[in-house]
């Protein structure tokens, strides 16, 4: 295969790729930053303490963590197909992307979250912050430069997570690579796609690293 032959399936399978990242992304910022702040929340001497409700949350977590992302991938088939009515695709890889996702960026959350400086806390609570104000305007607030951080960690894993759904017919630049990189032999389009990849995180790195120092310098 000619590089003029590896060009035009390039740009589909970078599409698919950013598409899964994109979307997966989108639900594990909404949901792992909700989790986290729940961790925070519930913990003894948090501002709605509920030790039970953070003992499973923590449980839940970090299983999610430690279970590798193609086991994964497996394990929660049938979820999938209810979800998306398929197993493989674009489509139905973006579920485990975001399962798998969620409680990495979670924990992120939670230790940005500890990070804020418990002072600026209290002192909104004694000036009649509700919990939502509190929640909102001040430890959110305080830890943009963080959240973003972790949230450009968390990305960053997505991209390798969907590198690894291409071997399960996930789609995208891993699924480019195995199917014509590694069972076709076709050494050019596995170099084109890692160059691919690692340029993409590099990107997404610099980016994430030029939004978390503006951040923290307002």
């Amino acid at each position: 295969m000619t590089w003029s032959e590896v060009w035009p399936l390039l740009w589909p399978a970078t599409k698919e790729t950013l598409t899964m990242t994109a979307v997966a992304t989108a639900f594990t910022a909404v949901l792992g930053t909700l989790i986290g702040v729940l961790l925070v929340l519930t913990e003894r001497g948090g501002l709605l303490p509920i030790p039970p409700l953070n003992k499973v949350l923590g449980f839940v977590v970090n299983v999610g963590r430690s279970l590798p992302f193609l086991i994964l991938m497996v394990a929660i088939i049938p979820f999938t197909k209810l979800i998306t009515g398929t197993s493989l695709g674009n489509t139905a890889a973006i579920v485990p992307l975001t399962v798998g996702a969620i409680p990495f960026y979670a924990r992120l959350v939670e230790i940005a979250l500890r990070e804020v400086d418990p002072g600026v806390v209290h002192a909104a609570h004694a000036m009649g912050a509700t919990r939502r104000e509190i929640v909102g305007k001040v430890l959110l607030r305080e830890a943009r430069p963080g959240l973003v951080s972790g949230l450009t960690v968390t990305v960053i894993a997505v991209i390798g997570y969907t590198a690894m759904a291409g071997t399960v017919g996930g789609g995208g630049l891993g699924y480019l690579a195995i199917s014509y990189g590694y069972e076709r032999f076709e050494t050019k389009v596995m170099i084109a796609t890692v160059v691919l990849l690692v340029a993409i995180v590099l990107l997404i790195q610099a980016a994430g690293d030029l939004a978390a120092r503006r951040l923290n310098r307002k």
